[in-house]
């Protein structure tokens, strides 16, 4: 089963990850998607270890690697199957032991994308960590597995999937390229990517991942239900109510206008039963006005209108977008999720939103709508603002939310908004591995070699030594294929890390020279 991603094209969001990953500006543990399952009763160890297998063989992608050739990044079978180890465990040591093994990195030039780790507590207690990387990965794809697993453990034949996980990326990519333009044409007025960020106690910016710590916010069951009967006076999602709810509440803060990327789903009719990274972020801004019910109906039209282009990546449409692991300082992630996994014999409880201990950028809400109500977490790096300040913010949205189910037609002057902050902190460059050195422009046949590469790759005549890459337009993409075609005429590798130092060709012809002197 492991043939069939052999050699196939990467898709834009594993491609995206992977270069993130590469260029030093975060991924990592964050990229980490963690999935508890207690279990209770007399297990039989060596059916969950083939009820695994079974799950890698029905998704290929789980076993693969990814791996750049000639400036396209590829989806090859990994070095070995996804393991599955077994370990003795105390009850007091299981956090500690949780946290090292969702931090434990991944090789993705290597594989597999997934790990699995029973934890035996007792005779009749084990607890079953899953550990996927979001390359292979995403939110949808936890119900599916859980399914798959619980159907196999028990017996069942898991059949084989009608889509290839590359006939699905090669067809991603052809939509895509089909709506380019007119996606271009579609953000080139909303995405801004030069504002500040007020937020309670904010010392910094990051679009970066980091270390992460979380905040619970307290929906609980009657909020839950509020909101969602709020949500349907209103005629929009308890999605589309929570947005619009947090870009109430960055107002109230004095962000004017406030961007907030979100998380939605690619899936097509060919890969609902996929487990994959089927998943694209996009930026949603807004200035709130008037009623907040009539400003959700507004977040509502804005999305649809979004999602037209919803597998496209801004930075693919626009270019200009620098490599980073969250589009916006402030995201948000929701989905819907089903009943939980029936194991025969057993009883079990999954812990869907496992923290990881990551973060992407400044601040992440995660909420996961199941049939007995809404479970979110504030998702912060500490390096931004600390504990407290996190904890504020939770208070604040917990409140507006609770005002917001109350009295959906409430003006929104009339709303418990927050104190409004004076301080902006500007967002910082996104770090690096190491800065470039070498000398300032290179020798001038270099500069001229470098400068053809660019000209051919990004299909422009019109470009000089110091113009930016970003500002031309390029993106993650070109910078792979920029790599690719000076490793084959010009004999060194080049790091990712040159192209965010100094996205110039006169930069980049600096870094040959040092690559070339070193090698002497």
């Amino acid at each position: 089963m492991r043939s069939s991603v052999t050699g196939s094209r990467a898709s834009l969001a594993q491609h995206g990850m992977w270069l993130t990953e590469r260029t030093g500006a975060g991924g990592g543990a964050a990229h980490h998607m963690p999935l508890a399952v207690h279990l209770e009763g007399p297990l039989d160890e060596d059916a969950l270890r083939a009820a695994c297998a079974a799950v890698a063989a029905r998704h290929p992608v789980l076993a693969s690697a990814l791996v750049e050739e000639d400036g396209e990044l590829h989806l090859v079978p990994g070095t070995a199957g996804p393991p599955f180890t077994v370990q003795d465990a105390a009850e007091d040591d299981m956090p500690a032991a949780l946290d090292k093994e969702a931090a434990r990195p991944f090789d993705l030039s290597a594989g597999p994308l997934v790990r699995f780790t029973l934890f035996r507590l007792e005779a009749k207690r084990h607890l079953l960590l899953v550990v996927a990387h979001h390359a292979a990965f995403d939110g949808m794809s936890k119900d599916l597995l859980l399914h798959d697993l619980a159907a196999a453990y028990g017996g069942s034949p898991l059949a084989a999937l009608e889509t290839s996980y590359g006939e699905a990326a090669a067809a991603e990519h052809d939509r895509v390229a089909a709506k380019l333009e007119a996606a271009a044409e579609f953000w080139r007025s909303r995405w801004n990517d030069a504002g500040g960020l007020l937020l309670p106690g904010l010392r910094r910016v990051s679009l970066r991942a980091a270390p992460g710590d979380m905040v619970d916010l307290a929906l609980g069951p009657e909020l839950g239900s509020a909101l969602g009967r709020a949500a349907e006076r209103i005629g929009v999602t308890r999605f589309e109510l929570l947005l619009a709810a947090v870009h109430t509440l960055l107002h109230g803060y004095g962000n004017a206008p406030a961007t907030v990327s979100v998380d939605v789903s690619t899936r097509t009719e060919r890969t609902r039963d996929h487990v994959g990274a089927f998943v694209n972020e996009l930026p949603v801004t807004a200035s709130p006005d008037g009623t907040f019910a009539a400003f959700a109906r507004s977040v509502r039209d804005e999305l649809r209108a979004a999602y037209r282009f919803r597998e496209v990546p801004v930075a693919r449409a626009l270019g200009g977008v620098s490599p980073r692991a969250s589009l916006t300082p402030v995201s948000l992630s929701y989905r819907r999720r089903g009943e939980g996994p029936l194991f025969p014999g057993l009883g079990s409880r999954v812990e869907w939103t496992m923290s990881g201990n990551a973060v992407r950028g400044t601040l992440h809400l995660q909420a996961v709508e199941a049939p007995d109500g809404i479970t979110a977490h504030l998702r912060f790096d500490p390096g931004c603002l600390d504990r407290s300040s996190c904890e504020v913010v939770a208070g604040h949205l917990t409140a507006l939310l609770r005002a917001v189910a109350a009295l959906p037609g409430t003006p929104i002057a009339e709303l418990p908004l927050p104190p409004r902050q004076r301080t902006a902190a500007a967002p910082e460059p996104v770090p690096t591995a190491g800065p470039a050195s070498g000398s300032a422009a290179g020798g001038s046949r270099v500069v001229d070699e470098v400068v053809e590469i660019w000209r051919e790759v990004l299909g422009m005549d019109d470009i000089g030594p110091d113009d930016d890459l970003f500002d031309l337009g390029g993106h993650s993409l070109s910078i792979t294929q920029i790599i690719a075609k000076v490793r084959d005429r010009m004999g060194v590798e080049l790091s990712f890390e040159v192209f965010i130092d100094t996205p110039t060709a006169a930069g980049v012809a600096a870094d040959v020279d040092r690559l070339r002197e070193e090698a002497c």
